[in-house]
C-alpha cells in the first residue's frame, strides 16, 4: 500500500514539475504564469476577471496566455480577429468545455449528448415561442400584467407607496413571468408555484460562480446539493405533456432527452441547465437598464416619451406588441445597457494545433489542450478607442442624429463586425436574443406605463457590481437600489 502511495506522489511530482516548466516557444503568444506555482493566476482571475485582464492587456497586448489552475488560457481581445477564433470549429471545439460547466453547476452528464441536434431545437421553436407566446397569445404580456398587479395589492390606495430593491423587483417579476411563459408552473399536474422556484433557483444562483469554479465551503456544497435537489423536484412535472402548460419547446426538448436516452432524474437535471439559460440573464438586464434610467433623467425622459407615441397609437389598427417592436430609443438604452452589464467569456478548447491570424497580419501558434478565451466586455466593449467615456450611460450611443440605428464603430481605422457582443457570436450566439428582448421590453413598458417609479433616495446611485459574476453572462450588483413605486393614476 504504501509503494503504491508513493509511486502516485511521484507521479503527481513529475507531473507538477513538467506543468511548471513550460516556457514560450518564438511563435506563441506572450506567456505569464504568475508566481503561485500551479494556481498561477487563479485567485486574481476568479476575483475579478476584467481588472485582472485589464492589467494583462496592458502589459502583454491584445494576445497572451496565462496559467490558471493548472490549465493555460490564451485570451484574445482584438475584435478584429474574433472570427480567427469563432469560425473555426475544426481546431477549436466549444463543447468539451461546456460539458464541464455542466457536470459542475447542474451535476448533468447527457449520454450521446448532440448539441448541435439541441442547438438546432432551439433555433426551431424560439421562433415560435415569439410569434404565437408573445405577438398572437400575448402569453408573457399577460403574465407580466398579472404579476405586477399583484405587487401593487400590498398598496391600500393610490396614495400608498411600496418599496422594493430594484434587482429584486426585476428578477422576481421577470423569472415568474418567464417561467411561467416557458415551464407552465402552476399550470403543472402539481401546481408549482413559480415563487418558490425564484427562491430556490435564487440560492442556487448565488453559488453559481463558485459551484463553476470548485471554490465551494463544505456548508456552502451541501447547500447547493440541496437546492439543485429541490429545483428537480418543482421541476420535474414540466414538458411532460399537452396539459403540462409548458412551451412546445420545452415539450419536444424533453422527447429529444428521452430519444437520447436520458432516464427521468438527467431530464429534470436538463430542466434546470435550461431555466439557468432562458431566465438566468433577463431579470438583471431589466434591473440594470432601469436602474440607468433612474439615475439619468434625460434617458428616461426620453424612453417615457416614446412610450408615450406608442400608447397613444390606433390599437384596433395595430396592436401593442407590434408597436413596440419600433422602439430605437429604448433599443440604443438597452444596447448601451447591455455594453454596460454583458459579461460573458466565450471559450474554445484547442483540440489541434491551430496557427492564429491576427487582423494585423501577426500569427501565433496555439498549443494542442489548451483553452482560447475572448472576453468582449474589455474589447470591444469596454474599449475607450471604439466607445468613448466607456464607463459613462449614454442612451444615445446607438443612434446616428437622425434618430437611426448607428452601426459603424472603428478602431485603429478599422470599421468593426463586433462592436458590442452581449449575445456572443457564432456557436456560442445566443438563439433566444429575440426572445430576451421582447420580455425586457414589455416589462420596462409595463412598469414606466402602469407605476410611478422611483429611487428612495434621489440621490442615490447604482450600485457596484459583483466582480465575482465576470464571465457568466449578465453581472450583478453588490446590494441593491432602493425603489418605491405605486400605481399611475392615469397610463
Amino acid at each position: 500500500m504504501i509503494w503504491t502511495i508513493l509511486l502516485l506522489v511521484q507521479g503527481m511530482l513529475l507531473l507538477f514539475v513538467l506543468v511548471s516548466k513550460r516556457s514560450r516557444s518564438e511563435k506563441e503568444p506572450p506567456l505569464d504564469k504568475g508566481v503561485i506555482p500551479w494556481l498561477g493566476h487563479a485567485l486574481e482571475f476568479g476575483r475579478d476577471a476584467a481588472k485582472f485582464l485589464n492589467r494583462m492587456k496592458v502589459k502583454h497586448g491584445d494576445i497572451f496566455t496565462v496559467r490558471v489552475a493548472g490549465r493555460y488560457v490564451t485570451v484574445l481581445l482584438d475584435p478584429s480577429s474574433y472570427d480567427a477564433v469563432i469560425e473555426d470549429s475544426v481546431s477549436l471545439d466549444f463543447t468539451r468545455y461546456a460539458q464541464v460547466l455542466m457536470d459542475r453547476i447542474f451535476s448533468l452528464q447527457l449520454p450521446h449528448h448532440n448539441p448541435a441536434v439541441e442547438k438546432a431545437l432551439t433555433k426551431q421553436y424560439v421562433p415560435i415561442l415569439i410569434t404565437h407566446s408573445f405577438l398572437c397569445g400575448h402569453t408573457m404580456h399577460c403574465h407580466l400584467q398579472s404579476l405586477l398587479l399583484q405587487a401593487q395589492r400590498p398598496c391600500h390606495n393610490q396614495t400608498d407607496w411600496n418599496t422594493d430593491g430594484l434587482f429584486s423587483f426585476c428578477y422576481s417579476l421577470l423569472f415568474r413571468a418567464g417561467y411561467l411563459t416557458l415551464f407552465g408552473g402552476e399550470q403543472n399536474n402539481n401546481r408549482t408555484d413559480p415563487t418558490d422556484v425564484y427562491e430556490e433557483y435564487r440560492k442556487f444562483d448565488n453559488l453559481l460562480t463558485k459551484m463553476a469554479r470548485t471554490t465551494l465551503k463544505p456548508e456552502e456544497k451541501r447547500t447547493a446539493q440541496s437546492v439543485r435537489g429541490r429545483l428537480w423536484e418543482l421541476l420535474a412535472p414540466a414538458g411532460l405533456g399537452e396539459g403540462s402548460g409548458s412551451s412546445p419547446w420545452l415539450r419536444d426538448y424533453r422527447h429529444l432527452l428521452q430519444e437520447e436516452g436520458a432516464d427521468e432524474e438527467t431530464q429534470r437535471r436538463a430542466l434546470l441547465l435550461q431555466l439557468w439559460a432562458t431566465q438566468g440573464n433577463v431579470g438583471p438586464a431589466a434591473f440594470w437598464l432601469l436602474g440607468f434610467l433612474l439615475t439619468n433623467p434625460e434617458a428616461m425622459r426620453a424612453v417615457r416619451r416614446e412610450f408615450s407615441s406608442i400608447s397613444e397609437q390606433d390599437s384596433a389598427k395595430c396592436p401593442l406588441l407590434d408597436r413596440l417592436q419600433h422602439t430605437p430609443v429604448f433599443d440604443s438604452a438597452l444596447e448601451e445597457t447591455l455594453r454596460l452589464s454583458a459579461a460573458p467569456f466565450i471559450t474554445r478548447e484547442v483540440v489541434q494545433e491551430k496557427t492564429l491570424q491576427m487582423a494585423n497580419g501577426q500569427e501565433y501558434q496555439l498549443r494542442r489542450g489548451d483553452r482560447v478565451c475572448l472576453f468582449p466586455f474589455i474589447s470591444p466593449q469596454m474599449d475607450p478607442e471604439i466607445h468613448q467615456e466607456p464607463q459613462r450611460f449614454k442612451y444615445e450611443r446607438f443612434l446616428n442624429k437622425d434618430g437611426s440605428v448607428k452601426k459603424d464603430f472603428f478602431k485603429g481605422g478599422r470599421r468593426l463586425k463586433y462592436y458590442t457582443m452581449p449575445w456572443g457570436a457564432g456557436t456560442n450566439g445566443c438563439v433566444g436574443k429575440r426572445f430576451a428582448i421582447n420580455s425586457i421590453r414589455q416589462f420596462v413598458y409595463l412598469v414606466l406605463s402602469h407605476l410611478e417609479l422611483e429611487r428612495c433616495d434621489s440621490e442615490a446611485q447604482m450600485p457596484e457590481v459583483n466582480s465575482s459574476r465576470y464571465g457568466f453572462g449578465m453581472l450583478q450588483p453588490e446590494g441593491d437600489l432602493a425603489i418605491r413605486y405605486k400605481p399611475r393614476h392615469s397610463h
